[in-house]
């Protein structure tokens, strides 16, 4: 899941509900695996499929008319447990990019662990998004990371977002947190020397 990150430009998946929490991004009886691969197929299972395992027609994620790597969100979206299989299947199921007006802050910090960018918009701005989406599906958005950009290609408007700075540098490098301590494993070998 490690991948570099600079700009996206994609097509979105639109989830305009608000207060989806973590139960419903991953239900809490896929939690038992250790292991990251897999949890994509089990993103929103329970809004995704029917009882019997069959696609419930009516969900997005079942819908050809709507794809890509950006995911739309509604306010407070990842709230709930902090469970990390939920940002697990996120990037599992192949988004990098979660917009919304307002994130759970320990899920926004799980899908940072996990190389999905989570950008906050104003509540105007993804309302916006919402209803370039459900004019054109086929409306792209451009998140630029590096200038800390979102664009509604449809439309023109955009939007800075804020990030923190060591996370921001670990996403455009594509280091993870021991990635990052292994680069300085000479600065830290010379300072536990001058500090015997």
């Amino acid at each position: 899941m490690k991948q570099k990150f600079d700009i996206i430009t994609s097509t979105c998946v639109p989830l305009p509900l608000e207060n989806v929490d973590t139960d419903q991004i991953i239900p809490a009886r896929f939690l038992k695996a250790t292991d990251k691969e897999g949890f994509g197929d089990n993103l929103f299972r329970d809004w995704r499929y029917n009882d019997d395992g069959t696609p419930r027609k009516d969900f997005v994620l079942n819908d050809p008319t709507y794809s890509g790597c950006i995911l739309v969100a509604g306010k407070n979206f990842g709230s709930g447990s902090s469970r990390e299989h939920a940002a697990w299947a996120i990037a599992g199921y192949g988004f990098r990019v979660v917009i919304s007006s307002f994130f759970a802050d320990i899920h926004k910090n799980n899908e940072l662990n996990n190389f999905v960018l989570p950008v906050v918009v104003s509540e105007d701005f993804l309302q916006e998004l919402f209803r370039s989406i459900a004019n054109d599906p086929r409306t792209e958005v451009r998140v630029d990371l590096p200038h800390q950009t979102v664009t509604n290609l449809s439309t023109g408007s955009s939007e800075h977002f804020d990030i923190n700075s060591y996370k921001k540098h670990c996403l455009i490098h594509g280091l993870d947190d021991i990635d990052f301590l292994m680069q300085h494993t000479d600065k830290t070998e010379q300072w536990e020397q001058q500090n015997r």
